[in-house]
């Protein structure tokens, strides 16, 4: 499927996981909530560990990003790069997308990694806009 991706769905995929990120670090909860499909559904591991989740449904993850964004004391930079589409498709909604994620915050002046990992994720174009269906996230480790 993504070989007949053109470039100006491809372009606007980039924009959508970058768009997520931003919101997600400036508090732009509207924008974060846009970003998820109605029935998005978003799972973790971190370090290898057990699943977190699945948190069903673009509120609740909503109520999990709110949750963890009044609960941080420092300044977050989710960095997305090096996206791209597998080939190789599993059946299911939605069109594959692998990216990387590393994770800075800034406190007290200090900036520092707190994490890396990779996001896979499905995304789905639905009224002309594209958003996130699933959203799996493995993370290196904890934050």
């Amino acid at each position: 499927m993504s070989a007949l991706l053109d470039t100006a769905n491809k372009l606007a995929i980039h924009e959508l996981l970058s768009r997520a990120a931003y919101a997600l670090d400036e508090r732009e909860v509207d924008m974060l909530a846009a970003c998820f499909a109605v029935d998005a559904m978003f799972t973790m591991r971190i370090g290898g560990g057990d699943l977190v989740g699945p948190f069903e449904s673009r509120d609740g993850i909503m109520a999990l990003m709110t949750g963890a964004m009044a609960e941080q004391t420092d300044k977050r930079r989710h960095v997305v790069s090096n996206i791209f589409f597998p080939t190789a498709d599993e059946p299911g909604e939605g069109l594959p997308v692998v990216s990387n994620l590393t994770l800075l915050a800034t406190e007290n002046g200090a900036i520092s990694l707190l994490s890396a990992g990779v996001y896979h994720d499905r995304v789905v174009q639905r009224d002309g806009q594209w958003t996130l269906l699933r959203r799996h996230l493995d993370l290196d480790k904890s934050y």
